[in-house]
């Protein structure tokens, strides 16, 4: 199936951008608002007209009419193509009002899925289903009953359990509703209007009542598709992926993996996003403030956002405050984030407050708690500049030196060769090279003399940096990529003994 972006599926704002278009709004919104107060009181007319008469033919056509004075226009096509015996309509949804007008044009029942139920579900033409609120399994056990009836009407459901506008993609049709029935009748949807768009996303039906009332009219095109039977060994999501092709031909769009879940997930970044571009926008700073500050002094006005900073702090404590809360503003997850700053390879230069230490001194008589392993892919900090543009050649002679000077200070110290390398293994991933590399030359598990450790010490320091840095290109990508997965264990680690969470396989 084709992918296409989710932001082109929904509408985020009523009003038009374009400016032409926008400007005839305003014009025409003296007349509008008339409009929308007197429709106002024909409504309740029409809602009392349909309850005082029994649903039949001639209820249905004095309703539509009644209707296209509230600027609800239907149109219907292949009307021909409507099998009565078929007990399942599936259509593609776009308002809230999808099922009022397609009952305007046969009679059917759409169940309630979501929201309370009583006069206001009653109200809206929505059939309770009484107490089943249970899981899917025993809402499509109890359609399925109802279908099995043969005086029942016929049952209308919306596959994408969501609304979209309509114009871009269909969402991924549930398997539910085609486990009702064998047979099902395809119902493609289309809804037009002047000015504004037809649905928004997290709008109340309320509110798009009266918008709808508020424009000139509203089209509404229903065309009916032949009906679809499942086929011998085709599963429920197959039988609901090839109607879901049917009906995106039929309407001109493309069929997408996109769910209700991924709506919901994608507005809810969405949501944060802007949140926070009206904090920027309100309390803008010129072009000369520091990026740095600018990025702080907003995250500091969000406790939420702070919250998880420091949760990506405890985790990466050499990253700046101010950098992880810029990339929290753009992921609003803190996974994301931690992801995001491993893979980086941009320097940080914080300041001594924001730093944390770089690895604890390793005493004989102290437990040590592991640091971040300084030879891997993690954003070198600096107190000047001139540290910063040391190479990494000579970081590793350092590295080497340091290690080297704590080994002979723990030969003095009179310990063995158990504890020194546990110690050192826990420090830098080079020393447990170096450890393996001295292994194969058996020295014994004794206490170290001063010739083994001399040649301990001398392997060190003929450690090359090029086991770090391959010339070759194949080993230096190698190379990045054991110390990219050894920080990635690390940030793990502190994270689940911060939190107490159960560490999660990366599958």
């Amino acid at each position: 199936m084709e992918t296409r972006g989710i932001e082109q599926m929904f509408d985020f704002q009523r009003l038009p951008s374009d400016g032409l278009i926008l400007l005839l709004l305003l014009l025409y919104s003296p007349v509008g608002l008339c409009l929308m107060i007197l429709r106002m009181f024909i409504g309740v007319h029409i809602f009392l007209v349909s309850c005082a008469l029994p649903d039949s033919f001639v209820r249905r056509f004095i309703v539509r009419v009644m209707c296209s004075v509230l600027g609800l226009h239907v149109k219907q096509n292949n009307l021909r193509l409507r099998d009565k015996n078929v007990k399942l309509y599936v259509s593609n949804h776009i308002t809230q009002f999808d099922h009022n007008i397609i009952n305007l044009l046969t009679s059917c029942h759409t169940p309630l899925l979501e929201g309370p139920s009583g006069f206001v579900c009653w109200a809206r033409g929505f059939m309770e289903l009484g107490t089943v609120t249970g899981s899917r399994a025993e809402l499509t056990q109890t359609l399925r009953g109802y279908c099995s009836v043969p005086e029942a009407l016929p049952l209308l459901l919306f596959p994408e359990e969501d609304t979209t506008n309509g114009r871009a993609g269909l969402l991924k049709f549930s398997s539910w509703p085609f486990s009702v029935a064998d047979a099902v009748q395809p119902v493609a949807l289309r809804v037009k209007r002047p000015f504004i768009a037809v649905n928004v996303t997290e709008s109340s039906w309320l509110t798009e009542l009266l918008w709808t009332f508020f424009v000139p009219f509203t089209v509404y095109q229903v065309r009916w598709l032949p009906p679809v039977q499942r086929q011998d060994e085709e599963s429920h999501q197959e039988f609901a992926n090839r109607v879901q092709e049917l009906l995106a031909n039929e309407i001109g769009v493309v069929s997408t993996q996109i769910t209700k879940a991924d709506k919901a997930e994608h507005i809810k970044r969405k949501r944060h996003t802007v949140s926070h571009t009206t904090h920027l926008d309100l309390g803008a700073r010129p072009r000369t403030v520091a990026q740095g500050f600018l990025g702080s002094s907003t995250g500091a006005d969000d406790p939420r956002v702070m919250r998880m900073a420091h949760q990506v702090k405890e985790v990466l404590p050499d990253v700046p405050l101010s950098v992880i809360t810029r990339d929290l503003l753009q992921t609003n997850c803190v996974d994301t984030t931690i992801t995001n700053l491993l893979e980086s390879t941009e320097q940080y230069h914080t300041t001594p407050t924001e730093a944390a230490p770089s690895c604890p001194t390793l005493t004989s008589t102290t437990p040590s708690v592991p640091a971040p392993p300084p030879d891997l892919k993690t954003p070198v900090h600096r107190s000047n500049q001139s540290d910063s543009k040391l190479s990494t050649m000579a970081r590793t002679k350092e590295l080497s030196k340091d290690v080297r000077d704590k080994i002979v200070d723990l030969h003095k110290a009179g310990m063995g060769y158990k504890t020194i390398t546990k110690q050192l293994s826990e420090k830098v991933t080079t020393v447990g090279a170096i450890i393996r590399k001295w292994k194969k030359h058996k020295i014994t598990e004794s206490p170290l003399v001063w010739g083994s450790m001399q040649d301990l010490t001398s392997m060190i320091m003929r450690t090359p940096a090029a086991k770090l840095f391959e010339k070759s290109p194949a080993d230096r990508h190698m190379s990045l990529q054991e110390r990219k997965a050894a920080l990635y264990e690390y940030a793990r680690r502190r994270y689940t003994e911060k939190y107490g969470l159960d560490r999660e396989d990366d599958s």
